[in-house]
């Protein structure tokens, strides 16, 4: 597949760059998709929530009434989860969501994203170009040119410095995403609606996807 180079103008170039199609042209698989998404959510988790269970509630364990002849059940502390400010029964507790993905199964999640968004033509290749300062308003400008304002995108670069121009640009503009070419991952790559890719950070991630074994 050609794609067309434009520069930050939005403007052909006259330069076209072939999508490899071991990448960008598979049949793409969707349960490793849902495989991939589901263990990045996952890895996000703080997984902190907790809930005090009957042994840990601050309550008095003095005996409430007497065992026999009130007519109802017997109740022998206010820690019971069934009074109010009780315990609490198989409440969450403190746990780690993380889960192991084997390396192909996760390579072939992000080759099928990706083929996903050359099928949908959502791809656009922009020619190098840096930025002398940061600017916010050139950002917007840029993504104005491409004709994806407004529209969550996701700009992979070649590296991702925190003092680059380009990154500090882009770091207030909401929807607006910039990522290393080393992270993508397939999550990032289906949230975007569309993928801008630098020519330097197209060829860096063909070489490491095809290398990833």
């Amino acid at each position: 597949m050609q794609l067309e180079v434009v520069n930050i103008q939005g403007k052909a170039t006259g330069k076209t760059v072939s999508l490899n199609e071991e990448i960008f042209n598979i049949t793409p698989n969707d349960h490793v998709i849902y495989l991939d998404v589901k263990q990045i959510l996952a890895n996000k988790r703080q997984g902190t929530h907790k809930t005090k269970q009957r042994a840990e509630v601050a309550r008095s364990t003095r005996k409430i009434k007497r065992q026999k002849g009130t007519g109802g059940a017997r109740a022998g502390s206010l820690k019971n989860p069934l009074f109010k400010g009780g315990g609490t029964i198989f409440g969450p507790q403190p746990r780690d969501y993380s889960f192991k993905l084997n390396k192909k199964v996760k390579r072939l999640a992000r080759l099928s994203a990706l083929s996903y968004k050359a099928t949908e033509k959502s791809i656009i290749v922009l020619e190098d170009f840096s930025f002398e300062k940061p600017q916010t308003k050139k950002y917007l400008e840029l993504l104005k040119s491409l004709e994806v304002e407004g529209m969550r995108t996701l700009f992979v670069v070649k590296e991702y410095n925190d003092t680059d121009p380009i990154i500090l640009s882009a770091r207030n503009i909401q929807r607006a995403e910039i990522i290393e070419a080393y992270k993508l991952n397939t999550y990032d790559i289906l949230k975007a609606k569309r993928l801008i890719f630098s020519e330097a950070s197209l060829s860096l991630t063909t070489d490491f996807l095809l290398n990833l074994k």
